[in-house]
């Protein structure tokens, strides 16, 4: 009974409800329109539209994975691309031995770069991704195992703030660095690409870039509602506790790096299965993923929605990815300095984001309409 409590507590709050009904009202909309509105209508979603709007979902996943941690946990990870590049690996080796005609056994032959290079068989650890439940499982196991290493290390000496900030960092660089090199076996800097089908679909029909949208509006669902629980559970009061005065937490007696590696590891996860989501919808996957710069905007894209509430994570992803689409089209050269000054914005004008602003206003309406009802009632 009290696990079951503990995973149905999320429904019981008013914005959780509010979120899942927004995201299944914008899933039912958009599907409705790429279906029932014929193409050319003015209201007609195209499929190349539908695929964009899946990516954001995608990022929306991510951004709840690191709020999950910084929010709540108080680490700022500026490596979470890490985690999101290995799932969308994992993804993109699995979606590349689907590619070309089948080996002596049934199973795909080598993939194209691997005979460009003159490999005369397949790496060790490509053994398996033919088959999708090992590749799907490893899309969770690789992300979720680099996390408790690198956690269990980091947390069990006690390194904190901006020192764990900048391990982070270095670890998504030298991933970075190691994946760009040919010997790694993932493609060098050309990484994985000109994928063809996921699951015997043909990636390219919108049938498919429909259910991959549908797909990563699930994932954001449930991995929002495995949030939600985790934050609002005893777990999670031990989390904020953490955050706010690690400390004194550790002298009540609580075991304080096995709670920061299980969120942890829970997060990197989350980042993972984002990263495979995110990979069909845009048929590639390189280092560039691994980039420190990605993990920076993860964090932005956290900062401007809001800290510690989840949603605003989503709200953040989405506004900022939607103004990077509009915005390189037209600008493409200035993208970086118009994020380096949102970024100045968000900090001096929004310290609590987009959801932090919304709830001000609403606590002021409840607040105003409360003193009116005092002033109607002693009248």
């Amino acid at each position: 009974m009290q696990s079951r409590s503990w995973l149905m507590r999320p429904f019981g709050e008013r914005s959780t409800l509010i979120f899942l009904a927004v995201l299944l009202a914008a899933m039912a909309l958009v599907t409705l329109m790429h279906l029932a509105v014929p193409p050319g209508h003015s209201l007609h979603v195209s499929a190349y539209t539908v695929n964009l709007f899946g990516k954001y979902l995608s990022y929306a996943l991510l951004a709840v994975a690191v709020d999950l941690v910084w929010g709540y946990l108080g680490i700022l990870s500026l490596g979470h691309g890490a985690f999101f590049a290995m799932g969308g690996y994992a993804m993109g080796m699995y979606l590349m031995r689907q590619i070309g005609d089948r080996g002596v056994y049934g199973h795909p032959v080598l993939p194209d770069f691997m005979v460009f290079l003159n490999w005369d068989s397949l790496p060790w650890y490509w053994h398996g991704f033919d088959m999708a439940g090992f590749a799907f499982l490893m899309v969770l196991l690789a992300p979720g195992a680099l996390a408790l290493i690198f956690g269990f290390l980091a947390f069990r000496s006690r390194v904190t703030g901006v020192y764990l900030s900048i391990i982070t960092q270095a670890l998504t660089f030298a991933l970075m660095l190691a994946f760009f090199r040919n010997e790694m076996g993932f493609g060098g800097n050309n990484g994985l690409t000109d994928f063809r089908e996921i699951l015997g679909f043909n990636l390219r029909s919108s049938e498919t870039r429909l259910g991959l949208f549908l797909a990563s509006g699930v994932a954001l669902a449930v991995g929002y509602l495995l949030c939600r629980a985790i934050v609002t559970s005893k777990l999670g009061r031990v989390c904020v506790a953490t955050r706010d005065a690690e400390a004194r937490t550790r002298f009540l007696g609580y075991r304080v790096e096995r709670f920061q590696l299980f969120v942890f590891v829970v997060s990197a996860m989350l980042a993972g299965l984002a990263g495979a989501l995110y990979v069909p919808q845009v048929g590639i996957i390189n280092p560039s993923e691994f980039s420190p710069l990605f993990s920076i905007e993860i964090v932005l894209w956290v900062a401007l929605g809001g800290r510690a509430t989840l949603y605003g994570a989503v709200i953040g992803a989405i506004l900022v990815n939607y103004a990077k689409t509009v915005f390189t089209g037209v600008m493409p050269d200035a993208w970086l300095f118009a994020l380096g000054g949102l970024f100045v914005l968000v900090t001096v004008f929004l310290p609590r984001g987009v959801a932090g602003l919304l709830s001000l206003r609403l606590r002021r309406r409840r607040d105003a309409d409360a003193s009116f009802s005092a002033k109607e009632a002693s009248a």
